[in-house]
């Protein structure tokens, strides 16, 4: 199969935090490896733009380190690494001084698509904005990209959102979540709507629940004191997992269009009911051996908080107030320290409603399986006859579909998530960027839950690392005749 790269237009892609580990790890390889598929355009211009005292040339030997280091050894082609080099310039700025603004001014061109990654702390989005405005830089066509935390509550996503409005129309603005840039997040959307095979049974007549994990084999780690501020729920839960959540449930849009997309996705989440502390499990990891027997730490000391009651693990059931999953509870599930690291859709169909073999002939669920790390696929669960003269026995197989075997040399180079959401910002193709409304509703839904757990004074269960995580979410699944999927290592 041959796979089709898209051009882009001619743009100059400015990287605020250019020297930051963002734009070091997933920005500037991912562009790098736009360069080596044909996607950028002769003329592009990649401009760091930070308070390192840096020239061009200091950038470009960053940036081929961070190449060298993050954009695999298969790519490592030094001819054309010279070559997407030669894109890069920089300019030393102060975001929340003078310094620097007037050779950006000079610099980005007018002519040309206009890109301003913000990869900075929330807190320095307003300065940022002002000053592409106050020097003359930015224009009524400029795209900004921001990333994630949205916001630590309702409260503050509303004030950012009103910072951000103050200098960019809603059309400007890309929060960028990386999931949804995966490949099998978007064929979710493909499988749904262009096949008639699943989307007539897409509701709860025939889909018994849903589980939706994303579980980590690493704990907090040097992130301890930002990620004891916020916690699974708000780390993960309310913008990672809640996108997954509404890309299930959505209704089918009239046309695959940005709004149109995101006005569905906004309907699931306002239709969510509150959910009550029956159906909330939080967890903390505590301290383990590791196998070369030294001690590994717990979530209190990688928080450096003994006190700290911020869960590293949340499992949630929430049902969908409409007429199409009336009933067909949605079991989510994110921490740390996990058996294994996957990220994992499940849409568990009924049993038929007469099974004509007998019950002892044993029966399992039909099961559509959307992987989104590692190896991304699908895989369908059905029910055959067990080979062999023992009568009738039926088991259970399944249809796997990995995106790297099924497609061949092209499935195996599968962009990743930010290298096609920095290109559909340049496209102008908001479709899978949240809008404003968007997450100022999630968080209208998920304050109230945090806001119960801190009045309750709630205490997070301890679990160990390495295991599926607390023994009270089992309960979850199991007061309803359910189980949670397996956790692979």
């Amino acid at each position: 199969m041959v796979s089709r790269v898209i051009p882009v237009d001619v743009f100059d892609l400015v990287i605020f935090g250019g020297t930051g580990d963002l734009a070091r790890r997933k920005v500037l390889p991912g562009l790098y490896r736009r360069f080596l598929a044909g996607q950028m355009p002769e003329g592009a211009r990649i401009i760091g733009a930070a308070r390192a005292d840096l020239d061009d040339q200091g950038f470009r030997d960053m940036a081929r380190a961070a190449i060298g280091e993050f954009a695999g050894a298969a790519k490592q082609d030094a001819e054309a690494i010279g070559q997407f080099l030669d894109h890069l310039h920089y300019v030393a700025i102060d975001a929340t001084g003078e310094g620097g603004w007037d050779r950006l001014a000079a610099i980005v061109r007018k002519d040309v698509v206009q890109a301003f990654y913000f990869s900075v702390a929330p807190s320095l989005f307003g300065e940022l904005a002002e000053r592409l405005h106050h020097h003359g830089i930015a224009t009524a066509q400029s795209r900004i990209v921001v990333e994630k935390p949205f916001g630590h509550d309702l409260g503050t996503a509303q004030a950012l959102n009103a910072t951000l409005a103050a200098h960019f129309s809603e059309g400007q603005i890309y929060r960028i979540d990386h999931y949804l840039g995966k490949e099998t997040v978007q064929n979710l959307m493909a499988v749904r709507f262009a096949n008639m095979l699943f989307e007539p049974l897409w509701n709860a007549q025939y889909i018994d629940h849903v589980q939706i994990t994303v579980a980590e084999t690493v704990g907090v780690g040097g992130r301890g004191a930002y990620y004891d501020r916020s916690g699974a729920m708000r780390d993960m839960m309310q913008n990672h997992l809640m996108q997954l959540l509404c890309l299930i449930a959505m209704e089918p849009p009239y046309k695959f269009d940005p709004d149109a997309v995101r006005d569905e996705k906004l309907k699931v989440i306002r239709a969510l009911d509150p959910v009550g502390p029956e159906d909330i499990v939080r967890g903390q990891y505590r301290g383990g051996a590791k196998k070369d027997g030294l001690g590994e730490p717990s979530y209190v000391e990688d928080a450096a908080n003994p006190a700290s009651l911020t869960e590293s693990y949340v499992a949630l059931k929430v049902m969908v107030a409409n007429w199409r999953w009336k009933g067909t509870p949605f079991y989510l599930r994110t921490g740390k320290k996990l058996r294994g690291r996957t990220s994992e859709i499940a849409i568990v169909f009924r049993e038929p409603p007469h099974s004509i073999f007998g019950d002892e002939e044993g029966w399992r669920e039909n099961v559509l399986a959307i992987r989104l790390q590692p190896n991304e696929g699908m895989n369908l669960t059905v029910m055959i006859k067990e080979p062999g003269p023992g009568g009738m026995r039926l088991t259970e197989v399944p249809l796997d579909m990995s995106f790297a075997d099924a497609l061949g040399e092209d499935g195996a180079d599968i962009p990743d998530a930010y290298e096609r959401l920095i290109m559909d910002v340049i496209r102008g193709n908001q479709t899978l960027f949240m809008r404003g409304d968007e997450v100022e509703a999630a968080w209208a839904w998920t304050d109230p839950i945090i806001a119960g757990w801190e009045e309750r004074g709630d205490r997070p269960r301890g679990y160990d690392p390495g295991s599926s995580g607390p023994e009270d979410a089992l309960m979850l699944l199991h007061r309803d005749g359910r189980r949670w999927r397996e956790i692979r290592e």
